[in-house]
């Protein structure tokens, strides 16, 4: 079965580059195993007989056909989801506290009920976009979530606030895991990254979009007796209705069932997936099983604790950028309109990080390098009393924030096979990682205006402590592993075993080797 010493084949040739990359090309390993691993149960090839060349244009049209009909919309939805969950810091600006006659203290617990219900409901939202089908459930959990926006801007208490905050959370949930997990079923795992990126990308569009919007918005203060920060809900809100009705008709179910493909489109799909021993296009019914072996996976803890390193400062910056601005000295409307260039810089950067990462397969290298750049910003907000030089950490803050959430994601969905084990872990790792921004919203106080050691601090510790060491030792651990695995030490998991079982290990299968 591959995994025993045996001459060449016939072909007498090397180690294909597919073999090489699947770890096939090491010694006691059988030249053109992974023909029979990887290609033997694929559907049948719609391209037989073409050239190499003729092949490679029409792998290149399909996926310019995938990019046109997934990303741009999934990227719309993103940035209406990430921008109804930050722009209550921008309405904070405009008088949402003394509206409602609360407190700073209540003003963090609202934001902190957000991500209670956000964090501990992501674990298994996978499982129902898996069973629900994507064009059901996104569009679904789109119009809850756009009804709790446009609901935030009739309240008139704390309490109605809380509501209103627990159940978009609650709704808002299925979004990001869901989607992540939903592209990963489309492409190849050196495909995915860019696209992660430039779908996160969206976030860091959204920071730039949500303040110059709600210094539009803010114009209308008074309208209908309803103050500026009131008609940044109720509008935004509307927005996200019409676009959830909409995606009823733009989200696409999975490969093996969307309907913009014809036949042959699909075998293409699934067999280039398939190639890149992913199974995550097929169907595959639920088994507790799935869930104990995410749980049990010592990978899926640490990728939880690096990306704590990272999201728990993305909310900390995401949430609180328009107040530290302000705290610099500068008046409402110009803290936002400032708000928008670091954003715009970040944007750039996870989309250049995606692609490095693809390209070059060093994920860990990425984070670590990137991680740099947001530990240096945050060494300046905290030791600057300048607000030039805070500004500018500001800046460096963004890009060292930004690109290693898409990253962290992808290199977690490059390392984990299975449909519903992948599922399971997307949601852990990016529940836990928001999960934190429960922290994030009670360390900025105004108490500690206008430099905000403390909150400066956490977030600090967070980015070195988690995410840099986070990475690090992770990077570590798996260029170990693939030590192990390409020196056949874990060979003897197969024995007797059938190439259906041996398929079913999903990444534990030795052959399988880990992206760095």
């Amino acid at each position: 079965m591959g995994f025993t010493d045996k001459p060449d084949s016939d072909s007498g040739g090397s180690p294909s580059d597919d073999e090489k990359k699947l770890g096939l090309d090491r010694p006691g390993v059988e030249i053109g195993a992974f023909e029979s691993r990887a290609h033997g149960q694929l559907p049948p090839d719609p391209d037989a007989g073409l050239s190499a060349e003729e092949r490679a244009k029409i792998d290149r049209r399909l996926l310019w056909k995938l990019d046109l009909r997934l990303i741009p919309w999934l990227c719309l939805l993103y940035l209406i989801s990430f921008l109804d969950r930050t722009n209550i810091g921008n309405a904070r600006l405009f008088g949402l506290e003394d509206s409602l006659n609360i407190t700073p203290g209540q003003y963090n617990a609202a934001l902190s009920i957000f991500f209670v219900s956000y964090s501990l409901s992501e674990p298994l939202t996978n499982v129902l976009l898996k069973r629900l089908r994507p064009s059901v459930f996104i569009p679904a959990i789109m119009l809850a979530w756009g009804l709790c926006m446009t609901v935030m801007g009739l309240v008139h208490n704390f309490e109605g606030l809380m509501a209103t905050r627990f159940f978009l959370g609650l709704a808002e949930a299925g979004l990001f895991p869901g989607i992540n997990y939903y592209l990963s079923c489309w492409y190849r795992r050196e495909e995915f990254g860019i696209r992660a990126a430039i779908f996160f990308s969206a976030a860091a569009v959204s920071g730039s979009f949500g303040g110059l919007l709600a210094a539009a918005i803010q114009n209308m203060d008074g309208i209908g007796n309803k103050r500026g920060w009131a008609w940044i809900f109720i509008l935004e809100g509307i927005a996200t209705v019409l676009v959830g009705i909409a995606s009823f008709w733009m989200v696409f179910d999975f490969p093996d069932e969307a309907t913009f493909l014809s036949d042959v489109d699909r075998q293409r799909v699934l067999r280039r997936l398939k190639a890149d021993q992913q199974s995550s296009a097929e169907h595959e019914e639920f088994q507790m099983s799935y869930f104990w072996a995410s749980v049990k996976d010592w990978k899926m803890w640490l990728y939880a604790v690096i990306y704590m390193g990272c999201d728990g400062p993305l909310y900390a910056f995401s949430l609180f950028l328009p107040t530290i601005i302000n705290g610099l000295g500068y008046q409402s409307t110009t803290a936002q309109l400032l708000s928008v260039p670091p954003y715009a810089a970040a944007a750039l950067l996870t989309v250049a990080i995606g692609y490095i990462a693809d390209r070059t397969h060093q994920r860990g290298l990425c984070n670590i390098g990137v991680s740099v750049f947001g530990v240096v910003g945050f060494a300046m907000l905290l030791s600057a009393e300048s607000p030039g030089v805070q500004y500018a950490g500001t800046f460096l803050a963004a890009l060292g924030i930004y690109p290693c959430i898409a990253n962290t994601i992808t290199w977690a969905s490059n390392n984990t096979e299975g449909v519903y084990k992948r599922g399971v872990t997307l949601g852990f790792v990016i529940g836990w990682g928001n999960l934190n921004g429960v922290v994030s919203s009670n360390i900025y106080r105004r108490v500690d205006r206008p430099l905000y050691r403390i909150g400066h601090g956490v977030v600090f510790s967070y980015l070195v402590l988690f995410l840099l060491g986070g990475s690090a030792l992770q990077y570590v651990l798996l260029r170990r592993e693939n030590a192990r695995r390409r020196a056949g030490k874990l060979d003897h998991m197969v024995a007797g075993k059938s190439e259906k079982e041996i398929e079913a290990m999903g990444d534990v299968r030795p052959d399988f080797l880990y992206t760095l």
